[in-house]
């Protein structure tokens, strides 16, 4: 993991500087939003859309590669029909500046981006129907296939070989497993990993190779009302995680986070497998390594924010939100065993499929 960087912390004044310079807009209104390490600013400019300015943290901002290839995606993304944000283009062109300032860590550099404005709330706010969760596996599956098409020069900067939130890299938590000293959690943490070692690497050869958005959580998937009593997917939101890996990863990693909020989190993989495999059946090797890749996204997400807590102490609780629901749901899952909830999971998955 890497050591202490900069998350900005640009002032209103700031924000407003660089809308005028880069992008001759005159900002009415800013409202922050939360964010776990960059900085994301709502504005209203008075010359018409709302969009979000994206601030980099310092050490994403050192590889403006991945940021292009990030940004290429949504744009790819958003003209095969589906809800990504894309970047305004600047006064000169450009769809991305590189700002210095010191947000408390020295003068360091960050790349911005001005990003059209999705309408929506998350999906963390909206009850968790059955068919809201059909649709946002769905939605995970037809991404990971739409980008399965897409050529461009700098792909390669996707690979991320030691990104300590590819699935694939699940043993990288081990040096970390110290900050969970004397706490319950850490022998759950330490069998789902030989689990993990045991059960999942072994049949990776047999995974289907893709690009994963990385990050399909409940505050990334935006939904509005689709004039039904329901709700539809607006927006997917956030690409800084992207990585090349591997479709079964990908619906793991939704079904993990889409369980954070719901007050029966065991049920939440039924749906999402049923719309996952509506676009794309799952072979036998993803089938059987799905519970414990649910896992261990769980034993990434709390390690990985017990470790952030120790560098960014003032945004604690921004960090924490996924662990204090997290740290009892992948001990109950554990405790149920692979077994049970594979039952769960398999079998309301195919009764739904067999309703659509």
């Amino acid at each position: 993991m890497a050591e202490k960087h900069s998350k900005p912390n640009f002032s209103h004044s700031q924000v407003s500087e660089i809308l005028k310079r880069c992008y001759n807009l005159t900002a009415l209104e800013t409202r922050s939003l939360p964010s776990y390490d960059d900085q994301n600013v709502y504005v209203v400019p008075v010359e018409g859309c709302e969009c979000i300015l994206k601030i980099l943290n310092s050490e994403h901002s050192e590889n403006p590669d991945l940021i292009e290839m990030q940004t290429f995606v949504m744009s790819f993304l958003h003209q095969n029909g589906l809800p990504a944000q894309t970047a305004l283009p600047s006064t000169s062109g450009q769809l991305m500046s590189l700002e210095e300032a010191d947000c408390g860590s020295g003068l360091q550099k960050y790349l911005v981006r001005l990003l059209t404005y999705l309408p929506g709330t998350t999906i963390s706010k909206i009850p968790s129907t059955p068919q809201l969760l059909y649709e946002t596996g769905k939605m995970a599956a037809t991404m990971d296939n739409v980008l399965q098409e897409m050529r461009h020069p700098k792909i390669s900067a996707l690979e991320r070989e030691k990104f300590i939130w590819n699935l694939a890299n699940v043993s990288l938590l081990e040096p970390y497993l110290h900050l969970l000293d004397g706490d319950p959690l850490q022998e759950v943490v330490k069998s789902v990993l030989h689990q993990y070692k045991t059960s999942v690497e072994p049949q990776r050869s047999n995974f289907r190779k893709c690009i994963n958005h990385g990050d399909i959580n409940d505050l990334n998937v935006l939904v509005e009302p689709d004039g039904n009593d329901g709700h539809r997917i607006s927006g997917i939101i956030d690409f800084g995680d992207m990585h090349t890996g591997y479709y079964i990863h990908e619906l793991a990693i939704t079904i993990m986070y889409m369980m954070i909020e719901h007050p029966n989190p065991i049920v939440v993989g039924g749906p999402i497998l049923a719309g996952w495999e509506s676009v794309l059946p799952l072979n036998e090797a993803e089938k059987d390594s799905l519970y414990v890749l649910v896992l261990s996204r769980f034993c990434q997400s709390l390690v990985i924010a017990r470790h952030a807590v120790t560098l960014q102490p003032e945004n604690e609780e921004y960090i924490m939100i996924t662990s204090r629901k997290g740290i009892y749901i992948v001990s109950q899952l554990w405790k149920l065993g692979k077994e049970h909830v594979e039952k769960v999971w398999f079998e309301s998955a195919a009764q739904l499929s067999k309703r659509k």
